[in-house]
């Protein structure tokens, strides 16, 4: 079947049992559905009570001839039934109640009151050439009564609620039992056709919704409330048909599913052999209605038996409102349709083969479904990816399916070793709840060990070691190194297991060996520093500044002394272990100093210099002896100058070097006018020196001692830009001086002025404040008396008596208090008189 098939709606199977123990002998010609038992009339005039499964529980000889209808009230307790010979029977299925009727013409239709139960709604209706209603009088008696005739014979009527809907040659009308008045009329839309070949379907789906199916066209119509402004004489009801389609063929029988139809359509097609027109197999349609088509949801063909034979009156569809069981019935057959449940679906998920969509739908129903595993779905979409050969998916799909079963995962394993697909599984194996026999993951060790040296790595780094036995995996690895000594994967895994087994020392080998990046790792987290002791030199050639780092990191563990010694042999590497030493504490490494002179000397002079500078521990001595030896002329300069022989320095900077500018900075440096005198004595004869001199000496050295002793007739290069240079400079030293002065005079104007005004503001003189000298209160406890005060600017009072007499010419007076510390301003006097 094509792949791309949609998945039916229902489900569908033959009503067996009693009914086809019925239907050998017999043939179906109505029935109807209650909720607890079905109800079969015969062409042989038997009816039949049955349940769900068609076992036959009640049967009763109503007439001789064809079962035209049963009825049914929504008990179950009461059945009316009518035959072609005109009996109408009404009768308790658990009472001695009853009513025979014979007419003399053949009775299409018989329906009881829904709620014939109840005394007060004992009432039926039949249907022949009148509509006539029965209703239990006064003593029991039946009472007639024609509620429709004259449009031909009555070919179907359905009862809900206060509402009969009915059928006859014309057309479909609605009664309304409470007003006793017929609210509406629908005519027959194709008169063409035969009433009795093609009869009309119908259905009521719920007590104010009406399906009319007739020929084949459908109507839905709804009964409402007439407003009481519209009523005047009309009925207060009315019907609206709310939705109006065709179908493609012609219609034996309706049923509402929810917000859609269940159509029974019977079909006719051409023969291919004969040419002629002959009945086909049935069709069942749910179908979506919409105001003026429909959308066909799903279509089915139904192969009942004797379909070639039947006509379109022959089929008949009832349902069961509850559980949404709909029968089709057929003299031959009656078929139960059903809509299917997610076992269903998942049946046909499995059937076309999708298996990702059946275990899904499986998961989200697991609940409801009864008749499927989720573990067995799963098993069988695992065997069929095994099968379309898609290994890897197949393995992934395990960690879900599987879960944390290890039966199932040990069975799936060995399948995948049958078909050499271990590699596939191995990277979705669980590692952890659950944990597998040690056998499983040893077995897919052995498989890549054999074939792919690198996988095998990969799974020694991911899984842990505990997963398998280390003993026989390192065994395993030893022989395949036999074979190929040199292979850097096997080494490097090797080195692992090893790590795992907590054998260090022969990992760290391994590692240093291969030059790998994780031996730093492996000494830090496993504390090997007692393991390296005598490997020092093979970590410094394997990664130098990683291993000084880490030596000096642990000087506790390995010393410094110990480090120095092995490398004795190797200079350059001891080199750069005391460089860094001496670059992270300068004190530490002070014994070794001296033998780091020479180590600078040879393999690092650009950094001597700074050695030099910042060690006090190496022996200035031995360091000069060297750098004359390596006639390092920079490094004999500092020594020189730092051992007091700074004209030596000097000396040899101007004629070693012949660099002037380093000579004046060394010079400058050193500060001494003795040497500024040796660098002009020896420039004096030499032009480039003098210039260099006239551009750099000014501030330091009087420019004319250089300018008198100039030789007369001396050709000086640059001579001229030199002197500009000289007086620029001179002249920038007046303007700073001068710009000095005016904000110095600026300042101190500003200064006397604010003081000024300080002193200028009166002082607060009161009770509490006392005498400096005598330390009574500076103002008298009588007021009238005349007292003089004197004042400080200093905030100091003295009675004027109180204070000692001058002896000075100067009219002004000090505080005696502040002069006793200094003699400022804020001293003077100010005198207070009354």
């Amino acid at each position: 079947e094509d792949e791309s098939e949609e998945e039916p709606k229902l489900k569908y199977e033959r009503l067996s049992n009693g009914v086809t123990e019925i239907l050998q002998k017999d043939a179906a010609s109505c029935m109807t559905v209650h909720e607890k038992f079905l109800a079969l009339g015969t062409h042989y005039g038997k009816v039949y009570l049955l349940d769900v499964q068609g076992n036959i529980t009640q049967k009763f000889d109503v007439s001789p001839v064809k079962i035209n209808q049963i009825s049914l009230d929504e008990s179950g307790e009461h059945m009316g039934v009518c035959s072609e010979d005109g009996k109408v029977q009404v009768f308790g299925l658990y009472s001695a109640e009853e009513f025979h009727e014979t007419f003399d013409c053949p009775i299409k239709i018989v329906a009881v009151h829904p709620h014939f139960v109840r005394s007060h709604f004992k009432q039926f209706v039949t249907g022949g050439k009148k509509l006539l209603l029965y209703e239990r009088g006064w003593m029991n008696r039946w009472k007639p009564s024609v509620l429709h005739e004259g449009e031909g014979n009555i070919r179907n009527v359905k009862w809900r609620g206060h509402l009969i809907a009915w059928a006859n040659n014309m057309g479909v009308k609605i009664l309304d039992m409470i007003s006793k008045q017929r609210i509406t009329n629908v005519p027959r839309d194709n008169i063409s056709l035969r009433p009795d070949m093609y009869p009309c379907s119908l259905c009521w789906k719920d007590n104010l919704t009406l399906i009319i199916g007739w020929g084949n066209s459908v109507k839905i119509c709804s009964v409402k409330e007439r407003h009481a402004s519209e009523m005047r004489d009309l009925p207060n009801r009315y019907v609206e048909i709310v939705f109006q389609f065709e179908t493609e063929f012609h219609i034996s029988g309706l049923a509402p599913l929810c917000d859609q139809l269940v159509v029974l359509s019977y079909v006719k097609e051409i023969s291919e052999k004969t040419e002629v027109e002959c009945c086909a197999r049935p069709r069942l349609d749910i179908v979506q209605p919409l105001p003026e088509s429909c959308e066909e949801i799903s279509s089915d063909a139904l192969t009942v038996r004797g379909f070639q034979e039947n006509e379109c009156r022959d089929y008949h569809l009832e349902y069961s409102e509850g559980e949404s069981l709909f029968y089709i019935i057929s003299p031959r057959d009656v078929v139960v349709a059903k809509e299917r449940d997610q076992d269903d679906h998942i049946d046909w998920l499995l059937e076309k083969k999708k298996y990702e969509e059946a275990l899904m739908a499986a998961e989200i129903s697991q609940k409801t479904i009864k008749k499927h595993k989720i573990l067995d779905i799963g098993l069988a979409y695992i065997n069929h990816l095994v099968e379309k050969g898609e290994y890897d998916l197949a393995a992934r799909k395990c960690q879900k399916i599987l879960g944390k079963n290890t039966d199932l995962w040990e069975f799936e394993v060995y399948k995948f070793k049958e078909i050499g697909q271990l590699k596939a599984i191995s990277r979705y194996l669980p590692r952890r709840d659950p944990v597998l026999k040690p056998l499983i993951y040893e077995m897919v060790l052995h498989e890549f060990l054999e074939s792919d040296y690198e996988g095998f790595a990969t799974l020694i780094k991911e899984w842990p070691g505990d997963l398998y036995n280390n003993t026989i995996i390192v065994q395993a690895v030893v022989d395949h190194l036999k074979k190929d000594p040199q292979n850097r994967t096997l080494l490097r895994t090797l080195a692992e297991l090893y790590t795992y087994d907590q054998r260090y020392g022969r990992a760290l080998e391994i590692y240093l060996t291969l030059r790998h990046k994780d031996v730093f790792q492996l000494i830090h987290k496993h504390n090997l520093f007692s393991s390296i002791r005598d490997k020092i030199v093979l970590l410094m050639d394997f990664d130098a500044e990683k291993a000084v780092d880490m030596l000096l990191d642990n000087e506790d563990k390995i010393s410094i002394d110990r480090v120095v010694e092995e490398l004795e042999n190797r200079p350059e590497l001891q080199h750069v272990y005391l460089h860094k030493l001496f670059k992270r504490d300068h004190h530490k490494g002070q014994r070794y100093h001296e033998k780091q002179i020479s180590l600078y000397a040879e393999y690092d002079r650009p950094n001597l210099l700074p050695f030099l500078r910042d060690s006090t521990h190496c022996p200035l001595e031995k360091a000069l002896e060297i750098c004359q030896q390596r006639n390092f002329v920079e490094e004999t300069v500092y020594l020189l100058s730092r051992m007091g022989n700074s004209r030596s320095a000097l000396k040899m900077i101007m004629e070693e070097l012949h660099d002037v500018d380093k000579a004046i900075e060394f010079a400058k440096e050193q500060d001494d006018g003795e040497l500024w005198e040796d660098l002009i004595l020896y420039s004096i004869d030499k032009p480039p020196f003098i210039t260099g001199l006239l551009n750099n000496i000014g501030t330091h050295v009087d420019p004319i001692l250089l300018i008198h002793r100039i030789k007369e007739g001396m050709e000086i290069p640059n001579l001229r830009d030199s002197l500009v240079k000289i007086l620029q400079d001179y002249n920038l030293q007046i303007l700073l001086r001068e710009g000095c002065k005016k904000i110095l005079v600026a300042d101190s104007l500003s200064l006397l002025k604010k003081m000024h005004r300080t002193q200028m503001k009166g002082v607060l003189v009161d009770e509490e404040n006392i005498c400096e000298s005598c330390l009574s209160p500076i103002l008298p406890s009588d007021a009238s008396k005349s007292f003089n005060v004197v004042v400080f600017h200093c905030r100091h009072m003295f009675h004027k008596e109180c204070l000692p007499v001058s002896n000075t010419v100067s009219p002004v007076q000090f505080c005696n208090i502040c002069s006793a510390k200094h003699r400022g301003p804020g001293s003077a006097i100010l005198e207070m008189k009354k």
